[in-house]
C-alpha cells in the first residue's frame, strides 16, 4: 500500500491566520462591522444569479433586519412575475429600482449610493415605523422618486388589512377560541417610557381590573409561539401604540389580536381613523369612556355577559385579516409598483410629508 504525503500550501496557512486575525479584531472592538454590511458581505456571495431577460431588476441596498431572501419569492409567494431581487451591488448601473430602508441610513448619508442615478431608476424610500420615534435626516428631499409605508397617501402603501372571505372559507379561531379564554386583559410589551401616554393608561388601568402583563419589562421574553398563545387565552388585549400623534400609524399591535381571537383595546389614533381600517364593532377605544376606571367596569361587565362579547367577533363572518410578510412582501409590492410605473415620478418634500403634521380633512 502506498502512502500519501499531505500538501501543505502556505497560501493556505496565510488564508486562516487572517480570517482568525480580523475575527479577534472584529470581536475585541478594534474593528467594527455594521451588521448590515455583514449581512450584504454574507448574502450578497449567493445572489449572483444573472437576472432573466426583460425581468425588473430590484437592489435592495439594506436588507432589513438582516434577512437573507429567496430570488424565487416574488413569484412563489406573491404571484408577482417579472421580478428579480438581489443585493448584489454591481448591478446598481442595471436597477430599474433601489429599495433604501430608513432605520439603516447613516446620520450623514454617507453608506447611500454615491454613483451617479441611472435616468430610469427609481429610488423607494421604504419605512414602518412612526414620525416620533423616527430620525429626521437632512438630505433626504429630492432623494426618493417614491414612498413605501403604512400611510395611505403614499406611493406603495401596504398594511394589514380586512378583506372579504370567500364562503367556503372555515373559520379556524371562532367560536373554538372562546373555550380557551383563561385570561381577562393581557398586555406583552418591552419598550418602556414613563413618558408615554400608554404607560400612564395601564398603570392607571391596572388599579381597576387585572392585568396578565408580559414582554421584556415584566421580566418574562415571550416568543411567537407563547405570543400567539396569549392572544388566544385573553379576552382583551391592549393595543396601545407607542405614539397617538401620527394617524395612520396603527400596527400589528392591533390586527394580531384580531387574528388570533382576542378583543383588541386600542389607544393611538382617534376612533374614526381606527374604523377607516377596520370595523367599528372588533374593537374597544380607550377615548369612548371618560377614565381608565370606566373602562375597567365595562371590560368586567363584558366578562360576564358572553352574548355582548360575541358580538365583537360578529365581522369575522364576513371578513378575514390578511397580514403582510415583512420584509419579503414589501421588496416585492416595491418590484411590482416600479414594474408597472414606466413614467418619469419625483418627490421633493419627503420631510415635511412624514413629519410635518397631518391635514387629515374631516
Amino acid at each position: 500500500m502506498s502512502s500519501q504525503k499531505t500538501i501543505f500550501y502556505p497560501v493556505y496557512f496565510v488564508l486562516i491566520i487572517s480570517v482568525g486575525f480580523n475575527i479577534f479584531l472584529v470581536y475585541s472592538g478594534y474593528l467594527t462591522l455594521d451588521y448590515n454590511t455583514l449581512a450584504y458581505i454574507t448574502t450578497c456571495t449567493t445572489l449572483k444569479e444573472k437576472p432573466l431577460e426583460n425581468s425588473t431588476i430590484l437592489l435592495i441596498w439594506f436588507w432589513p433586519s438582516g434577512r437573507q431572501l429567496g430570488l424565487n419569492s416574488c413569484s412563489a409567494k406573491f404571484n408577482i412575475d417579472g421580478c428579480h431581487l438581489t443585493l448584489d451591488r454591481e448591478l446598481y448601473d442595471d436597477a430599474h429600482g433601489v429599495l433604501i430602508n430608513h432605520r439603516n441610513i447613516k446620520n450623514d448619508l454617507s453608506n447611500l449610493p454615491t454613483k451617479p442615478r441611472p435616468f430610469f431608476q427609481k429610488w423607494i424610500w421604504m419605512h414602518f415605523e412612526s414620525p416620533e420615534n423616527t430620525r429626521r435626516l437632512d438630505g433626504l428631499d429630492n432623494l426618493f422618486n417614491v414612498t413605501l409605508n403604512y400611510r395611505r397617501d403614499a406611493d406603495i402603501g401596504l398594511r394589514e388589512q380586512f378583506i372579504l372571505k370567500n364562503e367556503d372559507t372555515e373559520d379556524k379561531i371562532f367560536p373554538q377560541v372562546l373555550d380557551k379564554k383563561d385570561k381577562l386583559v393581557c398586555w406583552i410589551v418591552s419598550h418602556w417610557n414613563e413618558k408615554l401616554e400608554r404607560v400612564a393608561y395601564f398603570n392607571e388601568l391596572k388599579k381597576h381590573i387585572d392585568i396578565y402583563a408580559l414582554g421584556r419589562h415584566f421580566g418574562s421574553k415571550v416568543n411567537n409561539t407563547q405570543y400567539k398563545e396569549t392572544l388566544t387565552r385573553c379576552k382583551f388585549y391592549l393595543s396601545f401604540e407607542n405614539t397617538n400623534v401620527h394617524y395612520d400609524y396603527i400596527t400589528e399591535k392591533l390586527f394580531n389580536p384580531l387574528t388570533f381571537g382576542s378583543v383588541p383595546v386600542a389607544l393611538g389614533a382617534p376612533r374614526y381613523i381606527y374604523e377607516r381600517f377596520v370595523p367599528k364593532d372588533s374593537f374597544i377605544h380607550v377615548k369612548d369612556f371618560s377614565s381608565p376606571q370606566k373602562l375597567a367596569e365595562h371590560l368586567l361587565s363584558l366578562d360576564k355577559n358572553v352574548d355582548e362579547y360575541k358580538k365583537y367577533f360578529q365581522w369575522r363572518k364576513h371578513f378575514e385579516i390578511k397580514l403582510v410578510d415583512y420584509p419579503e412582501e414589501h421588496a416585492c409590492r416595491a418590484c411590482q409598483y416600479i414594474r408597472a410605473k414606466k413614467d418619469y415620478q419625483a418627490f421633493g418634500n419627503l420631510s415635511k410629508w412624514y413629519w410635518d403634521a397631518i391635514n387629515d380633512g374631516i
